[in-house]
């Protein structure tokens, strides 16, 4: 019996690697591995060993027959990517993948004659992480990983749903290495308050920072700042115990909420919000989150989508698990109810769209159109229930979740405090009463004081990974994740990422471009700060 891969894929490739039969594609050799939103195992070729399971990272692959529930059409998914393409016999080389275990080759060499590498690592989220690991499995380099926070982990703590326990189990991957003798961790700590940039780059051979894109991008229409509505960022936040983020941040005192974007950033919230609080009992989620969530008065949330479903910006496998919850019902508003739908797919005029953030989904005075509900993502939305929502009376009773494509936010309207969002569309403007707006439009990158700014990417400059400009910033300064590419990219993206970083880094050793650091000219504060155990 053939295993298959479920929802909770973060595609960093271990399974590939692992992979005896090279049945799991596509691998990160293969064009279409940048922007697949999964991995496929071929169930023509699979032997059943099982290697795949034990390597994933996130538990997110079981055999055939175990998939049950809401995982039960994973079977299907997986076998539908291979359907037409040539059979594994038929592949190129279709022989198994035999692992040597000979002694470690390395591709790069540093010199002998250069210390062991002192490296400071600015971010302990997956970004970061994927790049410590490289540094001490490849290298002698001794880490030094730094975090603002009083608690390591980044995104993987504060960014994934607390109902995704698979996906957060990459944490203790990583975690097994903040144990390791040649890095420790200095939590607490920021860059730009507690130690400047050039501080880094002159007590260390070379810094690199995965500081994330922490920022919130914005609608940019009138109402945004009022109480009541809020960035994605905020509300993740406070469903995960953010130390940033008040236990009160979100106002659940009205019985529908309108969250701006249709991304997968988007349906977690709407998860969230709609979950009966029993079954978030004994998850991650905040136990302060938990307990307002137990008096909540929520009882709709309404998407917007400024286009339509087949190219919004959640993935295939999100929605596929909104379609298939108990107890919580989703409708697709036919507004559009004489069906002249134009489709404007293709259209993302306001940026690309990625598989976490929900960037470019709602921003900008775009048509929208909603089409026909089974043109979407594998069709997944053409059983849903449609119908015209009447937003003047209050939500039906019991738990929904109500998709509108096709809708561009206007105005966030409210004298005081939120109380509604007024969207325009092909079949003219509504007014959407609510108590709670969260604008889950994407992620922007925030300057690093003392290095280099591209205001209109959110990003630093870099050429592989290396710091651009070194009149503008430390010559031994590097770049990885989000700050370096943009909030594009799940989990795994950054493994291959944070492989380019290191290699930047190592390339510049050989070639002679990275000198070693005069340590001890960082005296007084910096020092002692460096040199003081922080909370683990």
């Amino acid at each position: 019996m053939a295993f298959a891969i479920t929802q909770t894929c973060c595609t960093d490739a271990s399974c590939v690697a692992a992979c005896p039969v090279n049945c799991i594609h596509p691998t990160p050799g293969e064009p279409d591995f940048a922007t697949t939103e999964m991995l496929y195992i071929d169930p023509g070729a699979c032997i059943d060993c099982g290697a795949c399971a034990d390597a994933c990272p996130v538990d997110a692959i079981f055999p055939l027959e175990s998939l049950a529930g809401p995982l039960a059409a994973y079977g299907e998914v997986n076998a539908e990517y291979y359907a037409g393409r040539p059979a594994a016999t038929d592949r190129p080389d279709p022989a198994p993948i035999f692992h040597t275990w000979d002694p470690p080759r390395f591709d790069r060499v540093i010199p002998p004659d250069f210390p062991a590498l002192e490296v400071a690592v600015v971010g302990s989220g997956p970004a970061g992480m994927y790049a410590a690991q490289d540094l001490l499995l490849h290298t002698s380099s001794r880490v030094t990983l730094i975090d603002r926070l009083p608690v390591a982990g980044g995104l993987v703590n504060f960014g994934v749903a607390p109902d995704h326990p698979s996906t957060k189990r990459i944490g203790d991957t990583f975690a097994r290495y903040r144990s390791h003798h040649r890095l420790r961790m200095r939590l607490g700590v920021e860059v730009g308050r507690d130690v400047t940039a050039e501080q880094l780059s002159r007590e260390f051979d070379a810094v690199i920072y995965a500081v994330g894109a922490p920022s919130s991008r914005e609608l940019g229409v009138a109402g945004e700042d009022l109480p009541g509505s809020v960035p994605a960022i905020t509300a993740v936040g406070w469903y995960n115990g953010h130390p940033d983020v008040a236990d009160d941040a979100l106002d659940l005192s009205g019985e529908r909420v309108v969250v701006v974007g249709n991304g997968n950033v988007a349906l977690d919230v709407a998860r969230i919000l709609t979950t009966d609080p029993d079954d978030l009992s004994g998850t991650a989620i905040s136990p302060a989150a938990l307990d307002r969530l137990r008096a909540s008065a929520v009882r709709e949330v309404v998407l917007l989508g400024r286009r339509g479903p087949d190219v919004a910006a959640y993935t295939r496998p999100e929605m596929l698990a909104m379609t298939r919850r108990a107890g919580v019902e989703l409708v697709v508003d036919d507004h559009d109810g004489d069906r002249d739908r134009h489709d404007d797919r293709g259209s993302d005029q306001d940026g690309d769209r990625d598989r976490d953030g929900d960037q470019g989904s709602d921003r900008g005075p775009g048509t929208g159109a909603v089409i026909d509900a089974g043109d979407d993502k594998g069709g997944l939305l053409a059983t849903v229930r449609r119908e015209a929502v009447d937003y003047t009376s209050p939500p039906p009773p019991g738990r929904r979740v109500v998709l509108r494509f096709g809708s561009t936010p206007a105005e966030i309207t409210g004298s005081t405090a939120v109380d509604g969002v007024r969207a325009t569309g092909p079949a003219g403007t509504t007014t959407i009463p609510a108590g709670l707006v969260v604008r889950a439009i994407g992620h922007r990158g925030r300057p690093v004081p003392g290095l280099p700014f591209d205001e209109a990417s959110g990003t630093v400059p870099h050429d592989g990974g290396r710091v651009a400009g070194t009149a503008e910033g430390p010559a031994n300064s590097y770049v990885v994740g989000w700050i370096k590419r943009g909030p594009s990219g799940g989990i795994g993206a950054n493994r291959a990422d944070a492989r380019e970083t290191v290699g930047t880094l190592i390339d510049d050793v050989v070639a002679g471009r990275l000198v070693p650091a005069r340590r001890g000219r960082v005296r007084g504060a910096v020092r002692r700060l460096l040199a003081q155990p922080r909370a683990r």
